[in-house]
């Protein structure tokens, strides 16, 4: 079942509601156009990323590899209840918005669609060690930069530094070093595709050549994952 207009109306009426009366209401239409679409997707994408990461969380459920449709709103100013945007998530660990490991991405909006790889929230350990092997001419890395270099669909996302930290480095190698956080996203108006059963196909096609992004990623989140467990065992002694 592919998204339909329907799937971006219900997100803006829902949203416009704000409601848990009216979204009651209407549960089959969200089950039918929202969530249905979002499972049959991370199902026909499951093999493919599996085979780039056979630990990549694949569970067709809300929590696991959907979002929830209601917002958790203890930590924000905005009270509404509901977001007008929803996603898929691959990632290692469990937890969606973790902060220990990278994943593969899916979002839709009335705005269109975007897709990519990279990180919920980086910790600073994280984007640390990142570092590192990058300055130590990790081979990772640059098999990760060859495959950007034929990937112009994505671009490279992240809060700079406000004052340079690495001046004196090469620009490419300067574009990841100089963030503070990390992903790479591709972003597409082509409503046609959205809502066509091709839309899976042409995700695949796109979200295996970041593979070696994601590998090299990878790598430095179980360098940090092991950075913590010996400082852990360190302060146990």
């Amino acid at each position: 079942m592919p998204f339909s207009a329907d799937t971006l109306d219900f997100l803006f009426e829902n949203r416009m509601h704000d409601s848990r009366e009216w979204f009651a209401e209407h549960h089959d239409r969200y089950r039918k156009s929202v969530l249905e679409p979002l499972r049959q997707l991370v199902v026909a994408l499951t093999p493919s990323m599996l085979s780039i990461d056979r630990e990549l969380g694949c569970e067709p459920k809300v929590d696991r590899t959907i979002c929830r449709i209601w917002r958790d709103t203890r930590y924000t100013h905005d009270p509404s209840l509901y977001r007008d945007n929803m996603w898929i998530i691959f990632k290692r660990g469990g937890r969606m918005h973790g902060t220990d490991y990278p994943g593969f991405y899916f979002d839709l909006s009335g705005s269109g669609f975007g897709y990519g790889c990279g990180f919920y929230a980086a910790s600073t350990g994280y984007m640390n060690t990142l570092r590192g092997l990058i300055l130590e001419g990790d081979p990772d890395y640059r098999r990760a930069q060859r495959s950007l270099a034929k990937c112009k669909q994505y671009e490279m996302d992240g809060d700079f530094y406000k004052r340079p930290h690495y001046p004196d480095r090469p620009a490419a190698e300067r574009q990841w070093l100089e963030r503070r956080n990390i992903g790479f996203n591709a972003f597409s108006k082509d409503f046609e595709l959205l809502f066509s059963d091709r839309l899976a196909a042409f995700l695949e096609r796109e979200l295996l050549q970041l593979a070696p992004v994601y590998r090299f990623l990878l790598k430095a989140a179980k360098l940090e994952q092991q950075r913590l467990a010996a400082l852990d065992g360190a302060q146990r002694q």
